[in-house]
C-alpha cells in the first residue's frame, strides 16, 4: 500500500513517540516537522532523520504532504487543524480535539465540507489490552454489560511536574487531563453515551508545590479537582467515572471494571496500550488472568494515525475518529455543566462505536488494519 506522507506540527516532548511511529507502522512516512521554536524542530529532525524543517505555512503549502499530525498545545489545536484542513490536509490531532465543544463542531463541519478526515488521540484503545477486552465482551465472556466503573485518583501533579500550574486553570483538572483515556475506552467497550450527570468540587482553594526546585510556591485553583460523572450509555449500561487530584493517601481501587450478567472484567489502565487483564465469571471464586490476543501492547502512540492513513487509502472509516473525540469532549464538559446546573445533560453529538481489530493484529500483521 502506498505510504502516506506526513508532516508533524509541534515538536515538544510528546513528538518523540510519534516520530518513532514509522518504525512500527509502515504506511507512515514523516517527511517534515514544524514548530514555533525552529531550533527545537531542527533538533528533532536531526534526531529522527526527518528531511525537512518547515514553518507551519511552508508545511501547509507543500503539496506532497497529505496528512498533518497536530501536536501543538491544546489551545492551538483548533486553529492549526482548521488551517490544515483549509490547505487540503487530513489531520490527526493530540487530545483534546479542541478546548470547547463548539470549536470541535466547526472542525468536523469543515472536514466534511472539504472531504477530509480528522482523527484524534487517545489511541490507547487500539492497543493490545483494550482490544482483548473488547473481544472478551463481544464474545460474551461476561454476558450483557450492565455497568462500568473507572477511577483515576491521585494527589495532583504539584509534587512532580516542572510546570503544574495549568492543571489548575480553566481547561485543566483531572477530568480534562485523564478523562479522555477513560471515556474513550468506555465508548470502545460499551458504545456511545446518551446522557451524563456530574458532581464536582474544588477541594482545596490553593495547592502547594512540593517539588524540590519550586518548593512552597502556591498555586491558585480555578477548576474542579474532584470530578464524579455518571454515564448513561445507549446500550443501557451505566458507568461511574471518578477523577481526582485530591486523594492524598493513595487508593486500592481498580482502574476500570466492566460488570456483566455473567461476570466481571478487570480492565488495565486505559492510559496504556498493555497491562494485565483479569476476569471472574459468575460462580467462580477468583479472578483469572487472560492473555493478550493482540500486539501493540508497548507504547504505540501513532497507531491511530496509522489506522487513519490506511483508511485514507482503503476508503473505510477510521477508528480514532473526530466524531468519537467530540463525543468524549462533550461528555467531559457536560459532567461539569451538570454539576453547575443540577440536572442531567443529554449528549448531542453522536458517534459510532469504533470497529475492533481482528485477532492477531500486530506489527507483523499490519495487513489486518483493513480487515
Amino acid at each position: 500500500m502506498e505510504k502516506v506522507k506526513v508532516g508533524i506540527i509541534g515538536t515538544g516532548t510528546i513528538s518523540g513517540i510519534y516520530l518513532e511511529a514509522p518504525k512500527k507502522f509502515s504506511i507512515l512516512d514523516i517527511v517534515a516537522v514544524a514548530d514555533i521554536d525552529k531550533e527545537r524542530a531542527r533538533e528533532k529532525a536531526a534526531e529522527y532523520q526527518v528531511e525537512k524543517v518547515y514553518t507551519v505555512e511552508e508545511m501547509l503549502a507543500d503539496p506532497e504532504i497529505e496528512m498533518i499530525i497536530n501536536l501543538t498545545i491544546p489551545k492551538a489545536h483548533m486553529q492549526v487543524t482548521m488551517d490544515a484542513l483549509e490547505a487540503g490536509k487530513h489531520v490527526f490531532v493530540e487530545k483534546p480535539l479542541t478546548i470547547e465543544v463548539e470549536e470541535g463542531r466547526k472542525v468536523l463541519e469543515l472536514a466534511e465540507k472539504k472531504g477530509l478526515r480528522v482523527g484524534c488521540a487517545p489511541d490507547t484503545f487500539l492497543g493490545g489490552s483494550l482490544q482483548t477486552c473488547r473481544k472478551l465482551i463481544d464474545d460474551g465472556w461476561i454476558g450483557q454489560p450492565v455497568a462500568a466503573t473507572g477511577f483515576m485518583l491521585g494527589a495532583g501533579p504539584e509534587g512532580w511536574h516542572p510546570n503544574p500550574d495549568f492543571y489548575y486553570q480553566k481547561g485543566g483538572g483531572p477530568m480534562f487531563d485523564m478523562g479522555p483515556y477513560y471515556i474513550t475506552a468506555m465508548i470502545h467497550l460499551l458504545g456511545p453515551i446518551k446522557r451524563v450527570t456530574g458532581s464536582v468540587q474544588i477541594s482545596f482553594p490553593e495547592r502547594t508545590v512540593t517539588r524540590a526546585e519550586d518548593y512552597g510556591r502556591k498555586i491558585p485553583v480555578e477548576t474542579p479537582t474532584h470530578v464524579t460523572g455518571i454515564l448513561d450509555f445507549e446500550s443501557g449500561a451505566v458507568g461511574t467515572l471518578i477523577t481526582s487530584f485530591d486523594v492524598k493517601g493513595g487508593t486500592s481501587l481498580p482502574c476500570m471494571e466492566i460488570y456483566g450478567t455473567l461476570g466481571t472484567l478487570s480492565v488495565p489502565d486505559p492510559n496504556n496500550f498493555g497491562g494485565t487483564i483479569t476476569i471472574r465469571r459468575a460462580g467462580k471464586n477468583q479472578f483469572t488472568e487472560v492473555p493478550l490476543a493482540y500486539g501493540y501492547s508497548e507504547n504505540s502512540r501513532g497507531v491511530g494515525a496509522a489506522d487513519m492513513a490506511h483508511a485514507i487509502r482503503s476508503g473505510r472509516p477510521h477508528r480514532a475518529s473526530g466524531h468519537l473525540a467530540l463525543q468524549v469532549l462533550e461528555t467531559m464538559h457536560a459532567i461539569h455543566e451538570s454539576s453547575q446546573a443540577g440536572k442531567h445533560m443529554e449528549i448531542q453529538h453522536a458517534c459510532e462505536r469504533p470497529a475492533s481489530f481482528p485477532v492477531g493484529f500486530s506489527q507483523d500483521r499490519q495487513d489486518l488494519f483493513d480487515k
